[in-house]
């Protein structure tokens, strides 16, 4: 069986979904992601469905025009700042939309409060037939692995699953035999992209009040690489994990730059395409 492989938001930030959608298609992408809940960032432009009708149908011709399936919506935060309320309207918007995930993480360290918060937002997400995808990183709550399976556990709900990012597994110092320790019913998709070597430790809890100044968040969302142009072990982590899909969550302005938004999504599906074939990666 192929490899499936989604074209994430971040990838080619600032793209509008229809733009989005044809360049996924023409790129050979099997799926793309958007982003339907913003993140308010300072000048990233937002596309909620939710709340723009003619947004929302623009949307919905473009995916049967491509005829390329929507695989989820980002991002759901669990954050003390943020109300979980707002999310209902935008997965039921996804739903309508064919989406069958929903990518989200946390950001305090209160683990009572994030666990309970985390199974509203995936009774809400179960509302609409999705399933609810946490991910883990270094300087946010959940940071690691089994942090992200202990919640999973707690959660005790058949829609919740793990979201292995390569690049923030490897900053995290989660190896292949790790994950190939761990059972195949946490997984569910992966989000694929490489970076610079791990730094080797999680961040202090005060990073989650000022991380803006951090390197790792820089090259999370500007400057990550292609697979195998970096020091994470893609291949080892990719191989102990089932065949599930792959989304490329690949944030790079200089590549973008040099060679536009297009050039750059296809570059990336091109590279991790040569990358699993040299790699023995099905």
């Amino acid at each position: 069986m192929a490899r499936k492989f989604s074209l994430a938001y971040l990838t080619i930030p600032g793209t509008n979904p229809m733009d989005q959608i044809k360049i996924a298609k023409e790129a050979g992408y099997d799926f793309v992601s958007l982003r339907t809940i913003p993140m308010h960032l300072p000048g990233e432009p937002e596309f909620l469905p939710q709340k723009d009708p003619a947004l929302f149908e623009a949307i919905r011709a473009a995916l049967k025009e491509y005829d390329m399936p929507l695989m989820d919506i980002e991002l759901a935060r669990i954050r003390k700042d943020l109300d979980i309320n707002e999310y209902k309207p935008a997965f039921e918007a996804a739903a309508k939309l064919g989406a069958t995930d929903v990518l989200g993480s946390v950001w305090t360290r209160d683990r009572a409060w994030y666990t309970e918060t985390a199974g509203k937002v995936a009774d809400m997400a179960k509302e609409f037939g999705l399933k609810f995808n946490i991910e883990f990183l270094p300087w946010a709550g959940v940071r690691n692995l089994q942090e992200d399976i202990t919640l999973i556990d707690d959660l005790g709900r058949d829609n919740v699953f793990v979201m292995v990012d390569t690049l923030h597994a490897g900053r995290a110092g989660v190896t292949g035999a790790e994950l190939a320790r761990t059972p195949r019913k946490y997984f569910n998709f992966i989000h694929l992209c490489d970076g610079p070597a791990p730094e080797g430790a999680e961040c202090k809890d005060t990073v989650l009040d000022n991380i803006k100044d951090d390197l790792m968040l820089y090259t999370a969302r500007e400057a990550r690489f292609y697979p195998g142009e970096g020091d994470i072990k893609i291949a080892e982590m990719v191989k102990a994990m089932p065949e599930i899909p792959l989304s490329i969550e690949l944030p790079n302005l200089k590549e973008i730059k040099a060679r536009g938004v297009a050039g750059h999504a296809a570059r990336c599906l091109e590279v991790a395409k040569k990358y699993f074939a040299e790699n023995g990666i099905n």
